[in-house]
């Protein structure tokens, strides 16, 4: 029985991860679409959107189908804890991504604006969040999901400079305003991927150390 059980953990396990795949190829992609000004690229993106959906869903299902056969113990409760918690940021990672290429293509029926430094930097920073976040479940690693936690400080940073760098563009010329607020709104976009690595980190420190470190400070170790 604990073998079936163990195999079932890691059946959800590789589920999870091919997601977290997924989703690392859909910010990727999305990325690309945006700072290349590929629209075909971005229209892909929003398509596999689906694909992801259906992931989070059988995940769940499976979960529940799990918890419903067996009596785990501690450890393993944990495990399906976290899974619950991780896979629903997964699939909003995604659904930003999505939002992303929706921007983009927004965009690529204007001019581009100045050069941006501060949003490829987010976009580059975020993707980086979110693969670290993944490593450090795959892995069992707290110290390296708390080094995620801490790097959310400087990406709050950037899209405050961000913003205050598009505002002066809204400011100088007022053609500026409408390509400025979707930028705005991209680089929120960024943030709130690295404020899900953020949250799957925590799950992951809860994982490993057995504590909640959620809303209270998890500075790196």
């Amino acid at each position: 029985m604990q073998r079936h059980f163990d195999k079932d953990i890691e059946d959800i396990k590789d589920l999870l991860l091919r997601m977290g795949a997924m989703v690392e190829d859909s910010i990727s992609q999305s990325i690309r679409a945006l700072l290349e000004r590929d629209t075909a690229l971005a229209e892909e993106v929003i398509q596999h959107d689906d694909e992801i959906d259906k992931m989070e869903l059988e995940i769940d299902a499976r979960t529940i189908e799990l918890i419903a056969k067996m009596q785990p113990a501690a450890t393993d409760l944990r495990f399906v804890a976290a899974i619950m918690k991780i896979t629903p940021e997964l699939e909003r990672i995604a659904d930003l991504a999505q939002d992303v290429c929706e921007r983009a293509i927004e965009l690529n029926r204007e001019p581009p604006l100045k050069p941006q430094l501060e949003i490829p930097r987010l976009a580059q920073d975020a993707q980086l969040m979110v693969r670290d976040a993944l490593d450090a479940f795959v892995r069992g690693d707290g110290k390296l999901a708390r080094r995620v936690i801490a790097h959310d400080d400087i990406v709050d940073a950037l899209t405050e400079q961000s913003f205050r760098e598009l505002l002066t563009y809204m400011l100088e010329d007022p053609r500026n305003i409408s390509r400025a607020i979707r930028l705005t709104f991209t680089g929120k976009y960024f943030e709130r991927m690295a404020d899900g690595a953020t949250n799957i980190c925590e799950m992951v420190v809860y994982l490993v150390e057995g504590k909640m470190i959620k809303h209270t400070p998890a500075t790196a170790e």
